[in-house]
């Protein structure tokens, strides 16, 4: 791994880009390789047939090469100019076929004409191309040769873990999908937000966190529900979680609250964004979208909620090869970071605490906490921070609680604590 402070987002994904990744295979392999340069990841092979509760390991699928040629002999769809023009999981095939055979086997996308959509087959054995609805619209009658060099053998599904010990065995779980190819916002937005996080938390705690943190790359669905099938015995340590996707375009921020609603996460990552100003929106857990559905499934109602803009299948461009570098803003990137950044600092920060002089207000001024002066009308943040602090630190509220009845910052409210601990006026219950 290379020992660098910096994690340049956009060179990262234009690396990560050309990649055919699906959710097996070496495409996957290779991916792993280039962010095992930018965070210590643990590469774990779980064979295929492996049962992961009422899901099997599929197949493992790769692929050399794919084309559709003409009878004059000229590729007319390359699979080397675009990785999308096969169906991912396509079985292999060498045929010569007719237009009408032809046109069965190809998926286009007509609300973007010019744009080849991303389509696969995982758990059904099949085959096809994917090409412009323009030029779906320009095919002439002709015998078409049709050749996919793939293979699908026993093999292995592969994802990456990486973990920050921390002083406690509660673990904040940070997550994104792998396994979409050459796709910007869908999924690779996700993969290089989730790195860069990794790789500054690694730098910053110099001591160990309060917290474990846990980062996976997984492929989307089935490596979630692997993961949680090797891990079934352990994820009641997860305290928050956050899934990371669709993060790269120029649109505001959206948070997913967790199925349960009012987890410490939701009203972290809420608060967290009302005080930092970031344009943004919030909605409640619904069963579709990326894996928070597999962390949240009854069974498990983890605390993991997800942090996207503009969410899967709400933009033109998704899952097709127009969601590309055009739709990605390295400010929107960076944005993403910071305010992981920040939430990761309340998590850390967030607790309960009991006033240890609860009987009426204690003499601030005794203990150099109040104005020497009073009774004007200028407020002071720092002494609304200490009241509102002193009169709910009664061992059910936590920091975040108090910093959203106040109306003050989790960090207003976080900065007078050690004043009032060291004044003897505070504990951790």
């Amino acid at each position: 791994m290379k020992d660098d402070n910096t994690v340049d987002m956009i060179k990262l994904m234009r690396q990560l880009f050309p990649i055919c990744r699906s959710i097996t295979g070496n495409g996957v392999r290779e991916t792993f390789k280039i962010l095992r340069e930018v965070v210590p990841l643990q590469v774990i092979e779980v064979p295929t047939g492996t049962q992961a509760f009422d899901w099997t390991v599929p197949k493992e699928w790769n692929i050399k090469d794919a084309y559709i040629k003409n009878s004059k002999g000229e590729k007319i769809v390359d699979f080397k100019k675009s990785n999308l023009h096969v169906v991912s999981y396509s079985t292999p095939v060498n045929e010569k076929i007719s237009l009408s055979e032809l046109k069965q086997k190809l998926c286009t996308y007509p609300e973007l004409p010019d744009a080849i959509p991303y389509m696969t087959s995982y758990y059904k054995e099949n085959w096809g191309f994917c090409i412009s609805h323009r030029q779906y619209e320009q095919l002439k009658e002709d015998t078409y040769e049709v050749f996919i060099d793939s293979s699908l053998e026993d093999g292995h599904l592969t994802y990456g873990e990486y973990i920050i010990p921390g002083k406690t065995k509660d673990e904040v779980l940070v997550t994104c999908y792998i396994c979409h190819p050459s796709m910007c916002n869908d999924s690779l937005s996700g993969v290089v937000v989730v790195a860069k996080l990794a790789h500054t938390l690694m730098k910053k705690f110099s001591d160990k966190p309060r917290y474990t943190y846990r980062f996976l790359f997984v492929p989307e669905t089935i490596g979630a529900i692997t993961w949680l099938s090797k891990n079934k015995e352990n994820v009641q340590h997860i305290s928050h979680g956050i899934v990371v996707t669709c993060i790269g375009d120029k649109q505001q921020l959206t948070y997913k609250r967790s199925r349960r609603g009012n987890a410490a996460i939701d009203k972290i990552m809420e608060k967290v964004l009302k005080d930092e100003n970031v344009p943004h929106a919030v909605v409640d857990f619904f069963p579709n979208g990326s894996d928070e559905r597999q962390f949240c499934s009854p069974g498990f109602n983890l605390p993991v909620g997800s942090l996207m803009r503009t969410a899967y299948g709400k933009y033109l461009e998704y899952h097709s090869s127009a969601d590309d570098f055009s739709i990605i803003s390295e400010k929107s990137l960076e944005g993403a970071v910071d305010v992981l950044l920040k939430t990761v600092e309340a998590i850390e920060i967030n607790r309960i605490y009991v006033n240890c002089n609860p009987y009426c207000e204690p003499n601030l001024g005794k203990r150099n906490l109040y104005p020497t002066m009073g009774a004007g009308k200028k407020k002071s943040t720092q002494l609304e921070a200490i009241k509102w602090t002193l009169n709910f630190s009664d061992g059910q509220h936590d920091v975040v609680d108090i910093a959203i009845r106040s109306g003050l910052s989790i960090f207003d409210i976080a900065a007078v604590i050690p004043l009032l601990v060291d004044a003897g006026l505070l504990r951790v219950a």
